[in-house]
This record gives C-alpha cells, structure tokens and sequence, in this order.
C-alpha cells in the first residue's frame, strides 16, 4: 500500500517518488526517440554515394546505425516504462528554483550572442569568437577582465585555425586576412 504525498508542483506523489505523469513524460521521451530516429532513416536514405563509392561503407552507414539506436534506444525505454521502471529524480540538483530568471545575466549573453553575429563578417570569426567568449564570461560572473580576453583570443584564434586548417571550413578571417 502506497501513500500520496503532495509534492511541491501541486502533483501527487507516491511514497516510491514516482508521479502518475511521470509516465507518460518518460513515455513521450521515448516516443521522440522513435520518432527522431525515423527521421533520421528517411534523411539518410537520400544521401548519394559521392566519392564513398570506392569504400565499402557509404555515406549512409553512420546515419543508419545512429537511426536504429535511436529508434532502439526508444523501443527499450517504452518497454521499459510500460512495464513499471521509472527514472530516479536527480537529487544533486544545486539551483534553488525559489529565485527567478537573472534578466541581468541573460540580457548580457543575447549581447554577446548578438555581438557575435554583427561583428563576424566584418571583423572576422577570431574577433567576433573573441568577444563571445570574454562577453560570456563575463555575464556569468568572471571579472578577470585581462585573463578573460587573453583566453578568448586563444580560443578564437584557435578554433578559427581548427576549423579553417585542420577541417577545411573557411570561417572569415575579417580584418585578419592575410595575418593569420
């Protein structure tokens, strides 16, 4: 015999910790899955063979095999839900959910998002990565503002190299044409 207990959002919760929505929430993750999974097969299927030709594994293989995990992985989870297993609920958490949203915090990311997307055909992906990272840095709390830009310029720097040399994507240099 199993006692209810109010839990906090106004849901009945058995003594195990489990709520009656619970199910279907967990039911709907796997359906998504599925879901996801489908689309996944039907995107891959669409894929030309292209230069993989001379391979014995195409370009359609990864995609099919993350395709069936997925839908694998979806399967299993409703199976397992369907015959009573239920996630445990994260007791770890460290957000106090009494507090609202920091609109200060947030408002200084989108700017720094925003900053971004302004500045990177203009002044090149190593200045507009720069200011992201040291923006973001510093809306969520750091005010090592020297060290913050010093970091950012490697980073930026670095994943403009990662991308443009070590991957082939050209990302824009901007006012950097030709240092770099």
């Amino acid at each position: 015999m199993s006692s209810q207990v109010p839990a906090a959002g106004g849901q009945e919760v058995t003594s195990a910790g489990s709520s009656r929505l619970q199910g279907l929430s967990e039911l709907g993750v796997a359906f998504l899955l599925v879901v996801l999974g489908i689309a996944v097969f039907v995107d891959a299927s669409g894929l030309e063979a292209g230069l993989g030709r001379a391979t014995a594994i195409g370009p359609k293989a990864i995609p099919f095999v993350i395709g069936g995990a997925l839908v694998a992985l979806g399967v299993a989870l409703a199976v397992d839900v369907l015959r009573g297993g239920r996630g445990e609920p994260e007791g770890g958490e460290d957000v106090d959910l009494s507090h609202g949203t920091d609109w200060k915090t947030m408002a200084m990311l989108v700017a720094a998002f925003a900053a971004n997307i302004v500045l990177i055909e203009r002044a090149g992906w190593p200045i507009s990565g720069a200011v992201l990272f040291a923006g973001c840095a510093y809306a969520l709390g750091s005010r090592r503002v020297v060290r913050d830009v010093a970091l950012a310029l490697v980073l930026s720097i670095g994943s403009w190299y990662l991308f443009y040399v070590g991957l082939g994507i050209d990302l824009p240099a901007g006012v950097l044409e030709g240092i770099l």
